[in-house]
């Protein structure tokens, strides 16, 4: 019995052991499994937790992007009603302004820049001489040392003497060029100075013939006040005609008034999600009618009232403003010049008006002004007063070009038929002429007006037929004029030619010099004319 209990304890101890290893076994399986869950379950939050990541990115990128796109929308919308109110403040914005023009302004302070000689050309110092060390010590008394050192001082000598020569030779080739551009400097200020002096005496005569009520210095200086106002750069041509009565005191203004295209067609902006797109919401009709009617008023209220408000001299008792569209027929695609509103306004009850409370329609009715009821559909009204009617300087022209033929030699015209057939040229050539009436001072012979926008204007046109050349003092008076009359361009035609100093006296300045070769040529060019000069 014993030995069977040993043999029974050895075999549960094993079966104890193996059961042990088989347990061990199996924790060691469920760890690793664990472990191994644990591992995935880590990668998949991981993975979960970069999903949310990259949505998060993506919704904050779609976020940004949608309020980029409102952004857009946002500005274009500020920038429509900035030009909304642009377009309904332009009354009151010259309410705020002195419209009277400060002649000493117009005169030119700007002193002539100072001269600065070219660094290059400064003079520099001599050059020294090279120092030889003397003798010292025991070194005086070995062989050959003396005449050795004597040679040094001699050679540094020579030396020194060869750089002081081509020192002073290069000194004297700075001087000569300094000189030359100091001459050149002096000549070139001495013009701009002569030029300051003429351009200020010329501002001096024409304050002094606007005091005196000169009729045409009023004109010139009545041109200069609605030029210089200051109107948006967008649509608003700024383009006019004066003329006045000096025995009634009244200045006629044909003015062109900006098209209904001024005004936008949006009238608001918006992003549509749906199709990533930015559209608009189109402006009412009857809301643009509205707006171009209050603008067509503002520009005639504002025209007048700069005008009176400029006048210093009181030389304005009444002012006729015709307002004109220049634009294109849409029934017919041809060029038309509409007017739609013209009134005429005494100093005196314009004065009294209020026009930073006034309804404009109603104020220009209350003044007598005939207004279109559709300046957008180019609906006509009749002027109060025609412009060419006004001018009396402007006669009848007549033809010179048609009878030309029989005398193609242009020195056996006379003066007179000179300047119409220059007059006649020039309208050949696109421009609306007028001839005006012989002067006192020989000025205007014609006035021309350029009718492109943006690059055309008032023109006006002296002819000289000379034999002889035409010295600078025509020129100077021609420029003369030009500011008298307020024009953009002065043009000079003669039959001879033009001296040094006229074309000097051009540069610059808006004039066009046309000798008697040009003027040949562009009668051939454009009246199909074979002319000739011959004395």
């Amino acid at each position: 019995m014993g030995r069977r209990s040993g043999i029974e304890g050895f075999l549960r101890a094993a079966a104890r052991g193996a059961a042990a290893v088989e347990r061990e076994s199996q924790r060691a399986l469920r760890t690793q499994a664990t472990q191994l869950r644990q591992l995935e379950r880590q990668q998949r939050m991981a993975a979960a937790q970069e999903a949310r990541d990259q949505k998060a990115a993506e919704k904050m990128a779609k976020l940004q992007y949608l309020e980029e796109r409102q952004g857009e929308v946002d500005d274009l919308n500020a920038e429509l009603q900035d030009r909304l109110d642009e377009l309904k403040g332009l009354l009151a914005h010259t309410l705020h302004h002195d419209d009277r023009i400060d002649f000493a302004s117009l005169k030119s302070s700007e002193r002539y820049a100072p001269f600065r000689p070219p660094r290059e050309l400064l003079s520099e110092s001599p050059p020294l001489p090279k120092e030889v060390a003397p003798l010292k010590g025991l070194s005086r008394f070995w062989p050959g040392s003396v005449n050795r050192h004597a040679e040094d001082v001699a050679k540094a000598s020579e030396a020194h003497k060869r750089a002081l020569a081509a020192h002073e030779h290069t000194e004297s080739q700075k001087l000569a060029k300094l000189s030359k551009i100091k001459r050149e400097y002096e000549e070139k200020k001495e013009a701009y100075e002569r030029d300051v002096l003429a351009h200020n005496a010329e501002v001096e005569r024409i304050q002094a013939a606007y005091h005196s009520q000169d009729a045409e210095a009023i004109v010139a200086y009545c041109d200069m006040v609605l030029a210089r106002s200051a109107y948006p750069a967008e649509g608003f041509p700024q383009k006019f005609r004066l003329a006045f009565q000096q025995e009634t005191g009244e200045l006629v203004v044909e003015y062109d008034l900006p098209e209904p295209s001024v005004i936008p067609q949006e009238a608001e902006f918006r992003y549509v999600k749906t199709k990533d797109q930015i559209e608009f919401k189109a402006r009412k009709p009857a809301e643009t009618k509205q707006l171009y009617q209050d603008i067509v008023a503002a520009v005639t209220l504002r025209t007048l009232h700069e005008l009176f408000e400029a006048d210093q001299v009181n030389a304005l008792s009444r002012i006729t403003f015709n307002g004109m569209i220049d634009t294109h027929d849409p029934a017919s695609g041809k060029e038309v010049r509409v007017p739609v509103v013209s009134v005429r306004a005494p100093k005196e009850t314009f004065l009294e008006l209020r026009l930073e409370k006034v309804d404009k329609i109603a104020c220009l009715k209350n003044l007598g002004a005939q207004v279109s009821p559709r300046p957008d559909e180019l609906l006509a009204i009749k002027p109060i007063v025609e412009f060419d009617m006004i001018d009396k300087r402007f006669i009848d022209q007549g033809d010179v070009l048609t009878v030309l033929e029989s005398r193609p030699n242009l020195l056996d015209l006379t003066p007179g038929e000179f300047e119409i057939l220059v007059s006649n040229l020039f309208g050949k050539m696109g421009l609306e002429t007028k001839l005006t009436r012989s002067s006192r001072d020989g000025g205007v012979d014609a006035v021309a007006y350029d009718t492109r926008p943006i690059l055309g204007g008032k023109v006006v046109i002296q002819a000289k037929r000379y034999k002889d050349t035409v010295g600078v003092s025509a020129v100077r008076d021609l420029f003369g004029t030009m500011m008298n009359e307020g024009a953009n361009k002065g043009i000079l035609v003669c039959t001879s030619g033009y001296g040094t100093d006229a074309y000097n006296f051009c540069k610059d300045k808006p004039i066009e010099l046309i000798d008697g070769g040009g003027l040949l040529y562009l009668l051939r060019e454009h009246a199909g004319i074979e002319a000739r000069i011959a004395a």
